[in-house]
């Protein structure tokens, strides 16, 4: 059983090895590649997804997994072999849906749409990029379509993304946090308002880099295994657990999006680089799900880069490479500026309140569209009635619109945001645990001591990386399933306190 165990290893890591050639692909395209480079990517990326689909429907593959059955039944449910079989099977079962042809064809695809957004994008085009959408939409209802017998159209999409997460059970999950959240929101409006001036003066780009690569070093992302580098839209991706990359987007007037938007990404990158590394070139070899992986972006960026003791250690290294721009902001006033809640256009520089509004509303859409019930070249004009409706502004233009998130432009319309919200309540119950087991973090927080905080979260989460479910891992570190109690109670708190509530 060992030795078929190793044989169904080598077969997997030729798929992920592949597929890393694709992240390498896919990172140049949006970092430094040539406009000019656009049809022959879109090429190169269809092949190496067909070849790395056709390699992990090898029937040898198969034929491992059957023959390894008798030997898992068993192992302990969580030993590394067991979920590595686990692991294995589902995502061979999923593979065996989809045509290897469909899966070259929706790369090539979805690389041409990118390279054709970043263009409509700053001219705020939405038509440029509409008949691309369109496709996109027909290629995500095909999509679902090899996997019948779902409750929703957004399911078997939702699933690639976040496993066993459905549309049945995030609406009434999403209704809950927006009704526990909506008052709060209500009571902040009535409130005096904060003044964040401060974060939009004059603020050199480089220097802005170097402070966040800075930040993000001291909190535990290792640059020996990692790089920054600029894009129009942030991201993270591992080409190995040796090579895990960050991306930023730095505005001059702006501090806070190169700031926290590097902390954002490297909470990803931390997590990837936390992962066991003999998982390397298998399925267990990234995080658990998309609301997994942004609890941890989320609660690296929001729960511990927004809180007063990180800010107690940072801010005087920030005043010292900003003096002209800081000198005279006392910390509580940078504090509250970058706590400020305040209905938004974009909702990557959205404030920890607001921000599931944006999520929601995106969701909500993209299953309008997936129904039927919304035709693409209606989408801008929906989404404009839904920030009305939703937080009381208006998009002035569709590039701050519907054209401002990559994801429907370079992936499936479906299973795109739901794991935003998720990772915001996940945050929440996981540092609540990690407080409940380690009282000290936040006063080692105000000394720059990080290492409880990610060594208690490289134990209980990230070396697994995917060897256990969401449910699982919440269940595993909480002693109980998701719940929006411990989030909800945190954003009460903390802007209760800060707007005087």
């Amino acid at each position: 059983m060992e030795a078929l165990l190793q044989q169904l290893r080598s077969r997997l890591t030729e798929v992920y090895d592949l597929r890393a050639a694709s992240a390498v692909l896919q990172w140049d395209q949006t970092t430094y590649m040539p406009p000019g480079g656009a049809a022959a990517r879109a090429r190169q990326l269809a092949t190496l997804a067909r070849l790395s689909h056709e390699r992990l429907l090898d029937p040898e593959i198969g034929r491992l997994l059957e023959a390894l059955q008798p030997y898992e039944k068993d192992l302990p449910y969580d030993s590394d072999e067991a979920g590595l079989l686990r692991a294995t099977r589902r995502v061979y079962e999923r593979a065996l849906r989809v045509p290897p042809a469909f899966v070259a064809e929706l790369s090539a695809h979805y690389t041409l749409s990118y390279d054709v957004w970043t263009r409509a994008r700053p001219a705020g085009d939405f038509p440029m990029v509409q008949p691309y959408l369109e496709r996109t939409l027909d290629y995500s209802r095909r999509l679902a379509g090899f996997f019948p017998g779902y409750e929703h159209i957004a399911d078997p999409l939702i699933d690639y993304a976040d496993p066993d997460m459905k549309v049945s059970v995030i609406r009434p999950l999403f209704a809950q946090l927006q009704a526990e959240l909506s008052p709060l929101v209500q009571a902040i409006r009535g409130r005096p308002q904060v003044d964040d001036r401060a974060l939009f003066r004059s603020f050199p780009r480089i220097r802005q880099l170097d402070f966040a690569r800075e930040v993000v070093r001291q909190i535990g992302y290792d640059f020996e295994r990692g790089r920054q580098d600029l894009t129009p839209h942030p991201f993270t991706t591992a080409f190995s657990l040796g090579d895990v990359r960050i991306t930023a987007r730095a505005v001059e007037n702006d501090l806070g999006q190169a700031l926290f938007g590097s902390i954002h990404e490297a909470g990803h990158a931390i997590y990837e680089q936390g992962i066991n590394r003999s998982f390397e070139g298998t399925p267990l070899g990234t995080g658990t799900s998309a609301g997994v992986h942004e609890s941890q972006s989320r609660l690296w960026e929001n729960i511990v880069g927004r809180s007063r003791p990180f800010w107690s250690f940072f801010y005087p290294r920030l005043q010292a490479i900003f003096p002209q721009q800081l000198s005279s902001v006392p910390l509580e006033a940078f504090y509250r500026a970058i706590n400020t809640v305040r209905p938004s256009l974009i909702r990557t520089d959205a404030d920890e309140v607001t921000y599931n509004l944006h999520v929601t509303l995106r969701f909500d859409l993209e299953l309008e569209m997936l129904e039927g019930r919304l035709a693409v070249g209606d989408l801008a004009e929906a989404w404009r009635a839904r920030y009305q409706a939703d937080l009381g502004i208006l998009p002035p233009d569709d590039r701050d619109g519907v054209l401002q998130d990559a994801h429907w432009f370079d992936g499936n319309i479906g299973g795109a945001f739901q794991g935003y919200t998720l990772g915001n309540i996940l945050s929440g119950q996981f540092f609540q645990s990690a407080l409940e087991a380690h009282p000290e973090i936040p006063s080692e927080m105000e000394q720059g001591r990080f290492g409880t905080l990610l060594g208690w979260l490289r134990e209980r989460i990230y070396q697994h990386g995917s060897k256990f479910t969401a449910a699982e891992l919440v269940e595993r570190i909480t002693g109980g399933p998701i719940s929006i109690e411990p989030y909800v109670r945190y954003l009460r708190e903390k802007y209760g306190e800060i707007y005087g509530i």
